[in-house]
C-alpha cells in the first residue's frame, strides 16, 4: 500500500523554472493543468492525479484524466476555456514558438505558469523536485525518483555483470565498446535523435551509444550519412511525430546497413522514447533487454543476478 503525502496548505511554496522564472505560491498548488502529457503522468505516479482539472486533447488515453474537460492542444490551448477552470499553477514543456506565445498569453491573465526542459534523466528528477516543491508533495517525488533510480541501476548492474560474449544484439561483445544505436524520430524526410534528447541519455543507459552525436534534439540526416554512420542497431518510433512508418528492411537503401539487413531493429512507442517521464524508465528497460539480452532472462522482464 503506498501512501501519499498531505501536502501543506498553509506554507507558500517556489522554485525557479527552466526559463529563469521564480515560480512563487501563496500555498502549494491545488488545481493544475499541465499542457504536456508526461507531466500528468509523473503526477498521477505521485499520487496527485487529484489536483488535475484539465487535460489537453493528447491525453484522453490516460485513465485518471479521461473525464477530465478538455482545453485544447499543448500547443494552443484554449485561454477562456483554461481561465475558466480556476488553476492555480500551469505546467509546461519549453518547445516551439507556439508554446511560448502560449505561455505569455496564460502568464497574462495571471496564471502561474512553469516551463520546464528535459534533456537528461538528470532533468527529469529535478523536474520532479520542483514538481514535489509545487504541490507541497515532496516526499512523494522522492519516493518516485528512488522507484525509478533503483529500476535504472538494476538496469546498469545487469549490463556490467554480463559475460564477456557475443550475447548482444549483433553478436558481438561490446563489454568494451558499446553498440552504436541511431534512433529514428521521423521518416520519411530521416529525423534523428540527437545529442540533446532524452533519448540520447536512454540510449546511453541502456548500455549503447547514440550514433548521431549532433547537437539538438533531432538532427536531420541523408541516406548518405546514415550509410556512413553504420550503426549497430536501428531503433524507429511510431506515434504522433511517426505515424505510419515503413518498416527500415523495405527502404530504398537502408538494406545497405548491415543492421537492417541483418534484423538488428527494433520499433517502439514514440511516447515512451520521445516524451520525458515515467514511462523513459520503461523505456532504457526495453532497449537495453534488446541490445544486450545475454544480460536479461529471456521470459522475464528482470535483469539476472
Amino acid at each position: 500500500m503506498v501512501l501519499h503525502t498531505a501536502p501543506c496548505e498553509a506554507a507558500p511554496v517556489s522554485c525557479t523554472d527552466d526559463t529563469g522564472t521564480v515560480i512563487t505560491l501563496e500555498a502549494p498548488a491545488r488545481r493544475i493543468i499541465a499542457l504536456y502529457g508526461a507531466f500528468n503522468e509523473i503526477l498521477v505516479e505521485m499520487g496527485q492525479s487529484g489536483r488535475i482539472v484539465a487535460r489537453t486533447d493528447a491525453d484522453e488515453a490516460i485513465p485518471a484524466l479521461a473525464g477530465l474537460p478538455a482545453i485544447g492542444t499543448h500547443m494552443r490551448p484554449n485561454p477562456e476555456l483554461v481561465a475558466g477552470l480556476a488553476p492555480d499553477l500551469i505546467l509546461q514543456m519549453e518547445g516551439r514558438r507556439e508554446a511560448a506565445t502560449s505561455v505569455d498569453a496564460l502568464r497574462a491573465l495571471g496564471i502561474p505558469v512553469a516551463v520546464f526542459r528535459v534533456a537528461s534523466f538528470g532533468d527529469l528528477f529535478s523536474v520532479l523536485h520542483r514538481m514535489g516543491t509545487l504541490t507541497g508533495a515532496e516526499q512523494d517525488a522522492a519516493a518516485l525518483e528512488a522507484r525509478w533510480t533503483a529500476r535504472l541501476d538494476t538496469v546498469a548492474g545487469a549490463i556490467a555483470r554480463q559475460p564477456h560474449d557475443t550475447g548482444t544484439a549483433d553478436g558481438k561483445d561490446h563489454t568494451q565498446h558499446p553498440p552504436r544505436v541511431v534512433f529514428e524520430v521521423r521518416y520519411p524526410n530521416l529525423l534523428a535523435a540527437g545529442a540533446d534528447s532524452i533519448v540520447n541519455d536512454i540510449i546511453t543507459r541502456a548500455g549503447g551509444v547514440n550514433a548521431v552525436q549532433q547537437p539538438g534534439r533531432v538532427v536531420r540526416l541523408n541516406e548518405e550519412e546514415l550509410l556512413r554512420m553504420a550503426p549497430d542497431a536501428y531503433v524507429y518510433q511510431y506515434g504522433p511525430m511517426n505515424p505510419t512508418p515503413v518498416a527500415p528492411d523495405q527502404r530504398p537503401h537502408f538494406t545497405a546497413l548491415d543492421a537492417i539487413r541483418d534484423g538488428r531493429v527494433l520499433k517502439v512507442d514514440e511516447h515512451a522514447f520521445s516524451r520525458p517521464g515515467p514511462r523513459s524508465v520503461e523505456a532504457v528497460e526495453q532497449l537495453a533487454r534488446f541490445l544486450h539480452p545475454a544480460a536479461f532472462d529471456t521470459n522475464t522482464t528482470t535483469a539476472r543476478n
